[in-house]
């Protein structure tokens, strides 16, 4: 197929283009490397630099790349940037969403795979998280995400426009080729990895005293490439469907800077920090839905497989793509 990655030059949107690329597509990536990294983009994949706040711009994408189909993974995602700018995030993740669609429809594309979150859910009231469980974010970044899924069903019953939703948890670790470089990194397990690497002293441990067993934050971490898997699996859906994307299972924090001690032969100081606001204890998903309506089945559930991935990486690339 010819796709278009929308955001192809950011962590998720690299991996998942050089993935459709192994499988044979052929893609085309628009991105305004405000987030994304030029070096990330995979050079088999033609560049097409842009910023999808210009309807224009996009739509010209559209039309010149003749995609049957479109990832889209550009948006602001940093939930306490989301509780301080919340114009930002609904300008971004709805407004510009709003011109990628309508250019779509213009252009007679009629399928998109959303790249979508977790935290369109907010508390959960029960855990393992499915489908089903009801939706109340608690931060404009949920709110731009949980309004864009909205915004799909809509398009689909008005204009026809087929749509996947897939909801992530926390995706990690790293392709042979491309890893993760947030020019400001709030993710745990890059950040345990700066340690490692010398360039931090410490990981900030944000509370120990939940009900865990542990006393530490419980997360569902979900290998990049399985991730980039379910992508390509929602390619073929003949409905509009959400699914959620997690592994079933979960690691504290605790565990995650154990493991990685492990992998890295490293020694990693640790500063204990109160709880931040709005953190759950603990965010499982399940992911049955996908597994059995669109058979997927990811290889990487082992969180030491997920941090040695992205410790290779990092260990090619210590100072990430601006290296």
């Amino acid at each position: 197929m010819k796709i278009l990655v929308i955001g192809g030059a950011g962590y998720i949107g690299s991996i998942c283009t050089e993935v459709l690329l192994d499988d044979g597509h052929k893609v085309a990536v628009f991105d305004n490397l405000t987030e994304g990294h030029r070096r990330a983009v995979d050079p088999r994949a033609h560049l097409i630099e842009g910023d999808l706040a210009d309807r224009s711009a996009i739509e010209a994408a559209l039309s010149n790349s003749q995609p049957e189909a479109v990832m889209h993974f550009a948006a602001s995602a940093l939930v306490s940037e989301s509780m301080v700018q919340p114009s930002k995030y609904f300008r971004n993740n709805i407004a510009n969403g709003l011109n990628l669609l309508d250019a779509m429809v213009a252009v007679g594309v009629n399928k998109i795979v959303f790249s979508s979150t977790c935290a369109i859910f907010g508390r959960p009231e029960r855990q393992p998280m499915d489908e089903n469980l009801p939706t109340g974010p608690i931060n404009p970044y949920g709110e731009s995400k949980l309004a864009f899924e909205r915004i799909l069903r809509w398009y689909d019953e008005i204009h026809g426009l087929k749509f996947v939703s897939l909801r992530y948890f926390n995706a990690a670790g790293a392709s042979d080729r491309f890893g993760e470089d947030h020019r400001r990194e709030t993710h745990l397990i890059p950040n345990v990895l700066k340690v490692a690497l010398g360039q931090k002293a410490c990981v900030e441990v944000y509370g120990t005293d939940y009900e865990t067993p542990d006393g530490t934050c419980i997360r569902d971490y979900i290998h990049i490439v399985d991730l980039a898997r379910a992508h390509i699996l929602a390619l073929d859906s003949a409905k509009s469907e959400f699914y959620n994307l997690g592994t079933g299972g979960g690691a504290s924090v605790r565990e995650v800077i154990d493991v990685a001690r492990k992998v890295t032969g490293r020694s990693i100081e640790t500063v204990e920090r109160s709880r931040r606001p709005g953190d759950p204890p603990r965010l499982v998903a399940t992911s049955e839905k996908i597994k059995r309506e669109l058979g997927w089945n990811p290889q990487f559930q082992s969180l030491e497989a997920i941090i040695e991935s992205a410790w290779k990486w990092h260990q090619r690339f210590p100072r990430g793509y601006e290296d």
